[in-house]
């Protein structure tokens, strides 16, 4: 009974020493020939595998006080991966509680309005802290189950944030859910007497907007001039839509010669929408194409300044277009009756 009572003393004794030792070494800062370091903890790595990669990156030295640490405070299992920035004379607990908070280095791809989906593309497959695991937009829209036809439209223009290793596909994934998300809501104020008739047409017009103008105040008035020209089953004669159609050939000018090809994006030879989006719209386009400004506007023109002049008449464009285009120079404006 005596040698049975002398073991729980010890054992009591053995484990208050070996709690104070480790409260004394998860307090005590840890040294660093650097002011901070970047350690990768990869996905499925054990505590143990966490433990040598600390080692050998100079931050702890004590691999057994370290595991015992770990153990004992019930973090192994609960260390998050991604990449890390330590700063120097971090203490093991301080340590220790960063990675299980997964405190990562956030890294982010601003995705920009009017963007086409193959410069997002190349944009998401350059970037080094992104995990690459398909090699073409074919497999991509087939892992997450793309409902459409065609990716152009269909990634929401957004700063998307994300730790080091996340794979393109979940990064496309993300992008893709949020348009459906901002989609669907601003769906809820579908005007019925709208001539779209598709979530997609919805998108191709507001992607028309995107990259018609970046002037605010001047989307809905844009949206009308379309909206009416659709109702009255003229052609759209957008510039953007021409370009879009002439892909890597266009050189930075239209030519009069490119308006008269025959893409299935030229609207100054096809009437109607293009068959699909031709940018990355933004929610505040979307919303001018589903409420379009109630101004009878056919006809828009820029003014050289960033912002357009909206007419209700050719006669009164035509004036707009010597005025703002021509410097005042009538014989230079060559009538198109195609409007």
């Amino acid at each position: 009974m005596r040698k049975l009572s002398a073991l729980i003393i010890l054992l009591a004794i053995g484990v208050t020493l070996l709690t104070l030792y480790l409260n004394d070494y998860a307090g005590t800062p840890l040294s660093s020939d650097n002011n901070e370091v970047n350690l990768v903890i990869k996905p499925g790595m054990s505590f143990k595998q966490v433990s040598y990669e600390l080692r050998k990156r100079g931050l702890i030295d004590d691999l057994w006080s370290w595991e015992i640490l770990g153990r004992l405070s019930g973090s192994d299992g609960k260390i998050k991966a991604g990449e890390y920035l330590i700063p120097a004379n971090l203490s093991p607990g301080q340590l220790l509680n960063r990675l299980i908070k997964g405190e990562t280095i956030q890294f982010s791809i601003t995705v920009i309005e009017g963007w086409t989906f193959n410069q997002l593309w190349e944009t998401v497959k350059s970037h080094e802290k992104i995990t690459h695991t398909i090699d073409t937009p074919e497999e991509l829209l087939e892992k997450i189950e793309f409902k459409s036809n065609h990716p152009e439209g269909w990634f929401y223009p957004d700063t998307y944030f994300f730790t080091a290793g996340m794979t393109d596909v979940d990064f496309f994934k993300r992008a893709y859910e949020y348009m459906l998300v901002v989609l669907d809501e601003e769906l809820q104020n579908w005007n019925e007497d709208l001539p779209l008739k598709t979530p997609e047409e919805v998108l191709t017009l507001a992607s028309i907007i995107e990259k018609e103008t970046s002037v605010e105040d001047e989307r809905t008035l844009v949206a009308s001039v379309f909206v009416s020209r659709l109702k009255r089953g003229m052609r759209l004669q957008t510039d953007p839509t021409v370009i879009y159609g002439m892909g890597e050939t266009f050189d930075g000018n239209i030519k009069r010669a490119d308006l008269k090809k025959d893409t299935p994006y030229n609207t100054y030879v096809h009437k109607g929408l293009p068959p699909t989006p031709i940018a990355l719209p933004s929610r505040a386009s979307i919303a001018a194409a589903l409420n379009p400004d109630n101004k009878e506007v056919l006809y828009f023109v820029s003014k050289g300044d960033g912002t357009h002049h909206f007419s209700a008449t050719y006669d009164e464009h035509r004036e707009a277009v010597i005025k703002y285009q021509l410097n005042g120079n009538a014989s230079k404006y060559k009538a198109d009756n195609s409007n």
